[in-house]
């Protein structure tokens, strides 16, 4: 763990017209953005942290501190004063990508690369080897200045994201999600049909442990299309999920899979139940992640064509792959189906340059209606409105010119909002604090929120 490091805030020019066209794609790093959208403040990556291969990944927030992932550790940010926030600590713990979750004064750390052991001393190791390990790290946060590192649980396939559900009796679980099975790998052997769930005490973390690998599809999954099928075409063959996001208020949980999208009961959270599944063959290529409306009758789901690391925000492509999915819920209890209803893409053209693709985001909580904030990578950060789950608008949004001359991954990774305020992680430029001042969204800064994990949904107007 590196000691506290001084905050630089980094002041960029700012123009406020947006690009109509390929050709008024901004400069390199100009920022673009509606007069609606304020950049309060950016703070690089920090120490061991910085560096174009330790990308900025997931956000967990907790008080007035932002925990921010990234691929070689995390960092704790004092948030307090959104307009100038401080770094407080910054721990070195190499391990990508470093999703962070918190519950209470427990810090969780997912790792999906083959590592040597479980220590942040680690370096890359094959996966074809047994003793390689992959999971999930747990630290101490009580004392933010000095998190403390104080347990492993090794999981199959490694972590690649975690979800936190809470438990009863001062229990948490963690869904650890995980995909891709080899036959060369040990520990991660296909079939890979499963989630991992560690039950961690919260006040003796050293006693968690794996309680279930339940199977989500006995019946393999979506198939997927073969390799070589033309860009940008094609559909992943689902082995395991990508991402989790439960809403406990509700038991339910929504799972993106690779090649199905999941509808779960989580009312018994040691065994989750799938309630329905759908499938988009024609246009979504890789079902990433998902977000709940509030009222738990919608999801938007996204599809990471490309995986993060193509140029999907342009004419080749069009409006529809590399965009969110909206479905409304209907019906009730075990007869629930999801029915999709829209498409929703970034309408802005992006450079060849520019990884551009639908990522991480959460609500925006403002009454009666449905409003997120979403990281685009190198497309920036939207903010939309699916109140009409068949016409999703736009109604904000920022973003950078292209960060290199050559195709490299940057952007916002994750995108929040948080106590009034929108988190970006930024792979390159680390910290971005934003505020959305607009009459259809300022009623959201009246919410406030003692923890937020995005992956673990609050009811924002039923909280006790």
């Amino acid at each position: 763990m590196l000691g506290t490091l001084s905050a630089a805030v980094l002041a960029i020019s700012t123009v406020l017209v947006a690009p109509a066209a390929s050709a008024d794609i901004p400069g390199k790093d100009e920022i673009v953005k509606t007069p609606n959208m304020h950049h309060l403040a950016n703070i690089p990556k920090q120490g061991p942290l910085q560096g174009v291969n330790n990308y900025g990944s997931d956000w967990a927030f907790k008080g007035r501190y932002a925990f921010g992932g990234n691929y070689a550790g995390f960092t704790i940010y004092d948030i307090s004063r959104p307009q100038s926030p401080k770094v407080v600590s910054v721990v070195s713990c190499p391990g990508p990508q470093n999703d962070v979750t918190i519950s209470g004064n427990l810090l969780f750390l997912s790792t999906d690369s083959s590592m040597s052991d479980d220590s942040c001393q680690a370096v890359p190791k094959p996966a074809t080897e047994k003793s390689a390990w992959e999971g999930i790290k747990i630290f101490d946060i009580s004392d933010v200045r000095n998190p403390r590192y104080v347990k492993a649980v090794e999981t199959k396939c490694g972590s690649h994201t975690n979800t936190l559900v809470p438990g009863k009796h001062g229990t948490a679980y963690i869904y650890v999600s995980s995909y891709r099975p080899s036959s060369t790998f040990p520990d991660c052997q296909p079939p890979h049909d499963l989630i991992s769930i560690i039950k961690v005490p919260l006040k003796n973390p050293q006693a968690a442990a794996v309680v279930g690998e339940p199977n989500l599809f006995p019946d393999g999954g979506n198939p997927g299309d073969p390799p070589g099928t033309p860009w940008p075409n094609g559909t992943s063959e689902t082995s395991g999920c990508h991402d989790l996001t439960s809403y406990p208020d509700k038991d339910l949980m929504a799972g993106a899979c690779m090649g199905d999208g999941v509808l779960f009961d989580i009312s018994n959270p040691e065994r989750p139940r799938t309630i329905t599944s759908v499938r988009d063959d024609e246009n979504f290529a890789f079902w990433h992640s998902a977000t709940f409306n509030n009222s738990a009758n919608k999801v938007v789901f996204t599809d990471e064509l490309g995986g993060g690391g193509a140029a999907t925000c342009n004419a080749e492509v069009g409006p529809e792959k590399g965009a969110n999915a909206i479905y409304d819920i209907v019906g009730k209890g075990s007869k629930r189906k999801l029915e999709f209803r829209s498409y929703y893409k970034i309408p802005r053209p992006n450079a060849e340059t520019e990884n551009c693709v639908a990522h991480n985001g959460s609500l925006i909580p403002v009454k009666g209606k449905d409003i997120m904030v979403q990281a685009w990578y190198q497309g920036g950060i939207s903010v939309w409105d699916f109140s009409d789950s068949r016409r999703p608008k736009e109604i904000g949004w920022f973003e950078r010119g292209p960060f290199s001359d050559t195709l490299q991954i940057g952007g916002s990774w994750s995108a929040y909002y948080y106590n009034g305020y929108i988190y970006s992680n930024d792979i390159q430029k680390g910290l971005d604090v934003l505020q959305i001042r607009d009459r259809r969204t300022d009623k959201g800064a009246r919410v406030r929120l003692d923890e937020l994990n995005a992956q673990t949904q609050p009811d924002y107007f039923d909280r006790r």
